[in-house]
């Protein structure tokens, strides 16, 4: 049922990436969104976790490209 030889390999890891990526800042736009009434609009911990997301992006995306190999 399990394969022992399965290893993750730089297209899967770089997919999961964005993936991850995506889903980090749609949630914390989201999370903006939906509390509308505040005052301030995206403070300084939502902006460096922006960065990071987009970071996590950049970085999934130059994995995809690498193919099969082993990560």
């Amino acid at each position: 049922m399990w394969r022992s030889d399965f290893t993750f390999s730089k297209r899967l890891l770089g997919t999961l990436l964005v993936i991850l990526g995506l889903l980090a800042a749609g949630g914390i736009i989201a999370v903006d969104l939906l509390d509308a009434g505040r005052e301030g609009g995206i403070g300084p911990a939502q902006q460096l976790a922006l960065v990071v997301s987009i970071g996590l992006i950049l970085l999934g995306a130059t994995l995809i490209p690498l193919g099969h190999d082993p990560a």
